[in-house]
């Protein structure tokens, strides 16, 4: 039988408190614990950035980090972006401006523009392009995701 811990962090912004064998990674976690399946596993190994996440504020591939590595911490995931069930305003953007194609790499890729925008109010496009840099997309080619990161940017600025 393997051993396993009990973890307590903040998920979406409710407390949790979850038994883990301590090698299962947060993406594990997340999916198979917990049975929250919006962020995504693509490659497992860190590239493709299917499965980012927010710990504590930061974008992080949830296949690198163990999920021991979350006790006492914050962690969102895309399903903590509209908690009420409204959309968020960045995927609403991500709507307008028909930045979902197949829709694999959109939780990550939400998660990466969040991070950016949650530091950088009113970010250059380059910026945008380096915080996406790790997420990979096989159908919109990338700019409608930069427009729709430059939109929500926008319009978060205009309403502040």
């Amino acid at each position: 039988m393997n051993p396993t811990i009990t973890l307590s962090f903040t998920l979406n912004g409710r407390p949790q408190r979850v038994d883990v064998s301590p090698n299962r990674t947060l993406l594990d976690l997340l999916r198979e614990e917990i049975g929250l399946t919006g962020t995504k596993r693509g490659c497992d190994v860190g590239e493709c950035g299917a499965c980012t996440v927010l710990l504590d504020g930061r974008a992080v591939n949830s296949c690198l980090v163990l999920a021991p590595q979350v006790a006492g911490r914050e962690v969102v995931t895309v399903e903590g972006l509209a908690p009420l069930g409204t959309l968020a305003p960045l995927q609403e953007a991500f709507i307008h401006h028909g930045a979902v194609q197949c829709g694999f790499c959109t939780p990550g890729m939400l998660m990466s523009a969040k991070d950016l925008l949650d530091h950088s109010a009113r970010p250059p496009e380059r910026e945008i392009r380096e915080a996406i840099a790790g997420n990979l997309c096989r159908c919109t080619g990338y700019q409608q995701i930069v427009e729709a990161i430059e939109d929500a940017a926008r319009r978060t600025h205009e309403a502040r």
